[in-house]
C-alpha cells in the first residue's frame, strides 16, 4: 500500500494528490461551520457593544463571504504542496499554463476577500442606521446609503488595483497618478457640486438641524422636509417649496427655531406724559398681575422712558416653544386685558387725539 501511495504521476505521488484532495473536500465540508463559528465570535463581539442588535443579521450577511473565501484559502493553499507537472508547462499566447493558473487563483484570492469587505459595510451601515433612528435622525438615511455605496466603490476600486497589481504585475502607480489628475480635473468641473455634497456631510455629522424642524435662513423661515445630497427642501411659512443649496445651509446664519427654549412676545406703552405716578405704578402692577398666568413662564416690565410726548412702558414675556396658536392666542388676550386695564384706571394712550370745536360769537 505504502508502494502504491508513493508512485509518481504528473511529478507528484499519489499520497501528496490524496493529501491535498482530502484537504479541499475538508475545506469545502467544513467551511461553513467554520465561517458560522467565526462569524459568532464577532457577533459575540458586537452584541456586547450594540444591545439592539440581532446576532443573527450579522451571520446571515457575513457568514456566506466569509464561508467562500475561507474555501478559496485552503483550496489554494493545498494546491500549492503540488509541484506543477513540467509536461502541461507550455504556453498560451506568451503565458504559461502555470504563470495562468497562479494569476486564476490570485484573483479569485482577491475577489473573495474584498467581496466579504464589501459584505461586511451593509452591516456596519446597518449599524450606522439602528443608531441614527434610535437617536431620532429620521432624515439622513439617504446619507447613509450614500456612504454604503461610496466605500463600496473605494473597496471595489482598491481590490481591482490589487488585482492588477498582484495578479498582472502591473505596476499601478502610474495608474493612480493618472487617476489622480484625472479626478482633481472632475474635481474643479464639478466645483459647486462638490461643495454641495460635503456640506451634506457637514450636516450630516454636526446636524445643525433636521427633518422636520422650524428654520430661518436667508430671510426665508418654514419647516425643513427633506435634506439632499445637493439641497435642502423646505417648506415655508407661505406654504411655497422652496430649495436652497447645502453650502447655503452651512454657510448662512441660520436660526433653527425648533431648538429654542421659550417663545418669546414683547410689550410696548406709550402712554401720556401728564400720567399722575400713582396711576403709572397702579398700571405697572395690573399688568404684571395679568402676565402672572400658567402660560406665561417668566416676564420683566418696566418704565423704561420718558419723553416730551409719552411714559414709555416696555416689556417682554416667555411662553412655551412649539405651539403657536396658543402662543398667539397668549399674546391676543394678554394685549386685550391691559386696554381694559387702562380703560378701568383711566390712563390715555400717548397722542390720543383731542377734538377742538371752534365757534364764532354772535355779534
Amino acid at each position: 500500500m505504502k508502494d502504491f501511495l508513493q508512485q509518481v504521476y504528473l511529478d507528484n505521488t499519489l499520497q501528496s494528490y490524496l493529501v491535498v484532495a482530502v484537504i479541499i473536500f475538508l475545506g469545502f465540508l467544513f467551511k461553513r461551520f467554520i465561517a458560522h463559528y467565526i462569524a459568532s465570535f464577532f457577533a459575540f463581539l458586537i452584541k456586547s457593544r450594540y444591545k439592539s442588535i440581532d446576532p443573527s443579521i450579522f451571520k446571515s450577511l457575513i457568514a456566506k463571504p466569509l464561508g467562500l473565501f475561507i474555501a478559496v484559502l485552503i483550496t489554494l493553499v493545498a494546491l500549492d504542496r503540488l509541484t506543477f507537472p513540467s509536461v502541461l508547462d507550455f504556453k498560451v499566447y506568451k503565458i504559461g499554463i502555470k504563470e495562468l493558473l497562479r494569476m486564476i487563483g490570485t484573483t479569485l484570492l482577491i475577489v473573495t476577500f474584498f467581496r466579504f469587505l464589501i459584505k461586511s459595510m451593509d452591516f456596519v451601515v446597518l449599524l450606522i442606521k439602528n443608531r441614527y433612528m434610535q437617536n431620532g435622525d429620521q432624515g439622513n438615511h439617504q446619507l447613509v446609503f450614500f456612504f454604503k455605496d461610496f466605500i463600496k466603490v473605494v473597496i471595489g476600486l482598491i481590490g481591482g488595483l490589487l488585482v492588477l497589481k498582484y495578479t498582472f504585475n502591473y505596476d499601478v502607480k502610474g495608474l493612480v497618478t493618472g487617476l489622480s489628475i484625472v479626478g482633481a480635473a472632475i474635481a474643479l468641473a464639478l466645483k459647486e457640486s462638490l461643495e454641495n455634497l460635503i456640506a451634506s456631510f457637514i450636516i450630516f455629522f454636526d446636524k445643525p438641524f433636521q427633518m422636520g424642524d422650524a428654520v430661518k435662513v436667508n430671510n426665508f423661515s418654514g419647516v425643513v422636509e427633506k435634506i439632499g445630497l445637493r439641497s435642502t427642501r423646505i417648506r415655508t411659512d407661505a406654504k411655497t417649496y422652496i430649495t436652497v443649496p447645502n453650502k447655503q445651509m452651512v454657510d448662512s446664519v441660520l436660526d433653527n427655531l425648533s431648538n429654542r427654549t421659550q417663545r418669546r412676545a414683547d410689550l410696548r406703552l406709550e402712554i401720556g406724559v401728564d400720567t399722575l405716578p400713582a396711576k403709572v405704578d397702579e398700571l405697572l402692577d395690573g399688568i404684571r398681575k395679568i402676565l402672572a398666568r400658567p402660560e406665561i413662564q417668566n416676564f420683566n416690565l418696566f418704565l423704561t422712558d420718558i419723553t416730551t410726548n409719552a411714559l414709555v412702558i416696555v416689556g417682554d414675556y416667555y411662553t412655551e416653544p412649539k405651539n403657536i396658536a396658543k402662543y398667539n392666542q397668549v399674546k391676543q388676550e394678554v394685549n386685550l386685558a391691559v386696554l381694559q386695564l387702562m380703560e378701568t384706571i383711566g390712563v390715555d394712550a400717548a397722542g390720543k387725539s383731542t377734538s377742538i370745536t371752534i365757534t364764532k360769537r354772535a355779534e
